[in-house]
């Protein structure tokens, strides 16, 4: 189905040809493809044996799916809820009525809202922190945040320093970094501050990324995000070549390209990189990436998560006015979530591993991990939380082509050590995903943006080139 690479008598290679190689089939390569598609020859070259990235769907022995990656939609991610509606597909919202449950120091208290009611100190404590964070978010652009007035000062230190500073008391402490391992997937201490107040600024506002209804979890997607990415797939056809990771990428001597995947050679004109960054550091350059570029992706390293969900046969804490969200400093599973699908039957309970509780898990059996994940969900729901019907754990930094959720991070220093230049183009290679996203970094929505950049850049590159197809089918490839 797919052109293949050919041995000559000569010993040569017949190699594909296009004008544009996209590496990485998730949502960002996949939608780059899709804007580029009409216009140029276009090949889309995916490791894994599957599309869809950091998105996937997980199929239980009753038939119902649920997103073990990437699955929440929300105000002001305008991109996806336009493509959701071009793919013939439709979201519904997550379950948030009720009750919500802060359970610390072994005692569970109902509360409505995003933050939850603790003694009235502590509460002043995090909501003062909480408004001081949002007002420096605020003062940032988002396409520049290295040219804030205090940009040095904020990137020298970590989200952790900043806490210790600004929240006077534990608990105050404790609550927000459970925000912020269920945003970033991380612990206060791997962050830089800027990295922090960007991704917020980058997704309206921390209070955003944190909220339900009206937030960045608000609805859901029939058929599962990595529905989209299958449907998206479809239409691209034959373009899309999976289980074909990318090897080497090397410049030829009339300005071509030649990308090397384990079945063939591919020459081409322009090369979109749709990879997780610690990802493109698989690959071999050659000529090699500039050293600020290359530093730039090893300073990016994944967040660490694990993501849990049980199927029970009904949602049987909505008899009790939970909403099914859990908020707790004592974990390990320390955030939970209502994840039944709309129209079901079952209930699906959700709840993420994160940072380092993540990294400890990773290394456990998985018989443990979820005898411990079980623990947490009897703990806040009662011993019915035990023993569901079928259960299911994702963990992210052991998947071979992405090794960590839900996206980079930036320790102190990257911002201003070389952030300014993370979306240029190294040439005719050019970046995608969400990693290189100006709003909603981290999000869906961001690597959709992501993918109109990079469409534009090459449109416009190939525009400006002489010919239709400006490959120089002379050159020598470099077998």
């Amino acid at each position: 189905m797919y052109a293949r690479t050919i041995i000559t008598m000569q010993n040569e290679i017949e190699p594909e040809r296009v004008q544009v190689v996209v590496v990485g089939a998730g949502i960002s390569g996949l939608q780059a493809a899709r804007l580029l598609r009409d216009k140029y020859s276009i090949k889309v070259l995916e490791a894994r044996e599957r599309v869809g990235g950091r998105l996937q769907n997980h199929f239980f022995a009753n038939g119902d799916s649920v997103d073990v990656g990437g699955q929440w939609v929300g105000p002001g991610q305008d991109r996806m809820y336009r493509l959701i509606g071009e793919l013939g597909s439709s979201v519904w919202p997550l379950y948030d009525c009720g009750d919500n449950l802060l359970y610390l120091a072994g005692k569970s208290r109902r509360y409505r809202g995003t933050i939850p009611k603790i003694n009235p100190i502590a509460l002043a404590d995090l909501g003062i922190a909480m408004a001081r964070f949002e007002s420096m978010a605020r003062s940032l652009d988002p396409a520049a945040p290295w040219l804030h007035k205090k940009a040095t000062y904020w990137d020298a230190m970590t989200l952790e320093s900043w806490l210790q500073k600004n929240c006077r008391t534990k608990l105050a402490r404790q609550l927000f970094a459970v925000g912020i391992g269920a945003v970033f997937a991380a612990e206060p201490t791997e962050l830089s501050l800027l990295h922090a107040l960007f991704y917020a600024r980058s997704g309206n506002s921390l209070e955003t990324l944190l909220a339900v209804t009206g937030g960045a979890q608000q609805d859901r997607v029939h058929g599962g995000t990595a529905g989209l990415c299958e449907a998206m797939a479809r239409e691209l056809g034959e373009r899309v070549q999976c289980n074909a990771p990318v090897e080497a990428v090397t410049e030829l001597p009339g300005g071509s390209l030649q990308v090397r995947h384990r079945d063939g050679v591919i020459i081409c004109n322009r090369v979109i990189v749709a990879v997780p960054p610690n990802q493109a550091l698989r690959i071999r350059f050659e000529p090699e990436l500039p050293a600020w570029r290359d530093k730039l992706l090893q300073r990016m390293p994944a967040g660490s998560c694990i993501k849990c969900i049980a199927r029970y046969e009904k949602p049987f804490w909505r008899d009790s006015n939970l909403s099914g969200q859990v908020a707790s400093p004592e974990g390990p599973v320390r955030v939970t979530f209502d994840n039944s699908e709309q129209g079901k039957a079952s209930g699906l309970l959700m709840g993420f591993l994160e940072g380092d509780v993540a990294r400890y898990y990773s290394s456990v059996s998985p018989g443990e991990r979820r005898e411990a994940v079980l623990d947490s969900f009897a703990r806040y729901f009662g011993e019915t939380a035990r023993n569901p019907l079928e259960y299911v754990d994702k963990d992210w930094s052991s998947e071979g082509w992405t090794r960590g959720c839900y996206a980079a991070l930036f320790a102190p220093g990257t911002w201003t050590g070389g952030g300014e230049r993370l979306r240029e183009a190294n040439g005719p290679i050019h970046w995608a995903g969400t990693e290189f996203a100006v709003e909603w970094f981290g999000y869906m929505e961001g690597a959709l943006e992501a993918a109109e950049r990079v469409a534009a850049e090459v449109n416009t590159a190939l525009n400006g080139a002489a010919g239709s197809n400006n490959i120089d089918t002379r050159e020598t490839l470099h077998v």
